[in-house]
């Protein structure tokens, strides 16, 4: 099992020059920012505690990661929902299919704020992973991938990095910001740039930590299906040979050219992983614009 270290590859795509950080490369079952934001609990042992709860949407890509994590750690896993579909019910895929495999127990609760929920209902035997990982341990895992980046920019003798990644709950993108000495940049995918900032200052008040915003002239809706979206895929698909998530790396792309980072600096955009969720996404995709 590999948890570190991943490659970082050269592509040219759209006649530009991008480095690639390969986190979708680490274990096939761990892998991606969720990989990085769950190490803590990964190598970290826990006595008192028998059963991890979270929450999220029934396809969330924390969903099949802590249902991985849950495992390995010989612990159980409660994951709540708002909402699960019948189709999804009784056609499980991807995300959701993949954690019942690994024996998480996704409970639908729509009638309340489901974090307020949690909280008030927590044991002492229980560990709780905010949605998405959005926790201060998830900065021990990003930590390390800061000190890869380093490490690779020292060895390739670059000075004027510009880290690109999107962003759900910020958390990555905030950690980096605060472990590098380069500029990370991102865009927010769920509930705009207001959101994300707050998201920022929930993990940490500092705002000189904060990474850039980058603003997009047009409002998308998080999960909502954008033919723009669907042919950047792609077109990154066939032109670099490797594949991105189809819910939040299409916007990354996008936030990327829409900037001037290409005028004279060296771009190193962060694989997300979640590649399991496009088993869903892609089908939707087909369905409007195929």
């Amino acid at each position: 099992m590999n948890y570190k270290n991943s490659p970082i590859e050269k592509i040219n795509f759209r006649k530009k020059d991008i480095f690639i950080k390969r986190d979708d490369l680490l274990d096939a079952s761990f892998s991606g920012n969720k990989a990085r934001k769950f190490y803590y609990f990964l190598v970290n042992d826990f006595d008192d505690v028998e059963k991890i709860v979270s929450y999220g949407s029934a396809q969330a890509n924390s969903l099949y990661s802590l249902s991985v994590l849950a495992k390995l750690k010989n612990l159980k896993l409660d994951f709540y929902v708002n909402h699960i579909s019948s189709f999804l019910k009784n056609n499980p895929k991807g995300n959701y299919k993949k954690a019942l495999e690994n024996g998480a127990n996704i409970i639908q609760k729509s009638d309340c704020d489901l974090q307020e929920f949690i909280e008030k209902n927590l044991s002492k035997k229980e560990l709780f992973i905010e949605e998405g990982g959005r926790v201060k341990e998830a900065e021990f895992g990003i930590k390390i991938l800061a000190e890869e980046i380093k490490k690779w920019a020292q060895e390739n003798k670059i000075e004027d990095l510009k880290i690109v990644l999107p962003s759900g709950t910020g958390t990555t993108a905030l950690f980096l910001q605060k472990n590098l000495p380069f500029e990370v940049f991102t865009v927010a995918c769920v509930g705009g740039s207001e959101y994300l900032k707050k998201q920022f200052f929930h993990l940490e008040k500092e705002e000189k930590y904060h990474p850039k915003i980058i603003q997009m002239p047009k409002k998308y809706h998080f999960g909502k299906l954008y033919k723009e979206f669907y042919e950047i895929w792609k077109e990154l698909k066939a032109e670099t040979k490797i594949e991105f998530d189809l819910l939040y790396d299409p916007l990354g792309f996008l936030a990327l050219f829409s900037s001037d980072f290409f005028d004279s600096k060296t771009v190193l955009y962060i694989h997300q992983g979640g590649i399991l969720g496009n088993e869903t996404m892609s089908e939707r995709y087909k369905r409007k614009y195929s």
